[in-house]
């Protein structure tokens, strides 16, 4: 077995170790690399479709829903390579962004909804009362009537 070692730094400044692996005695360095970058690649799509596009959340159940919700989740993926290069980000921060700002506009939308409540509760109770008032007054003003 080949076996290759790479010593890198993260990000927060700590070391790791990467070792790759194969049984082709024949492979250069280089070789190995590239193939596992090529292979890391398949690894990142994998993890974003599932993680970012939804795709194991398919509540299909027949065959055509489930090509449908397939089909839905690869444009989905699609469209976060593209925001990705333009916003030069991951998608896991693209996907965070869109839950943010989804969850913004459903509480506005929510905080509108609140506010036509509690006009519509007001002049329910402005009707109460006007009709409360008002029918005291109107009963008082037949008593007087019959009384006259």
């Amino acid at each position: 077995i080949l076996i290759t070692r790479q010593v890198f730094k993260n990000g927060d400044g700590s070391t790791g170790t990467l070792y790759l692996c194969s049984n082709d005695l024949n492979f250069t360095y280089e070789q190995m690399n590239t193939i596992y970058k090529k292979r890391w690649k398949v690894e990142e799509y994998h993890k974003s479709i599932k993680s970012n596009c939804s795709f194991p959340k398919s509540p299909a159940s027949s065959m055509s829903s489930q090509k449908s919700h397939l089909i839905g989740s690869l444009l989905a993926f699609v469209k976060m390579e593209r925001l990705k290069t333009s916003k030069n980000t991951n998608h896991f921060a693209l996907k965070t962004l869109i839950d943010f700002n989804a969850t913004r506009e459903a509480m506005k939308t929510i905080q509108s909804m609140n506010c036509q409540i509690v006009e519509k509760v007001a002049q329910l109770k402005l009707i109460t009362v006007l009709l409360t008032v008002g029918g005291k007054y109107l009963n008082s003003m037949i008593d007087r009537i019959l009384n006259y």
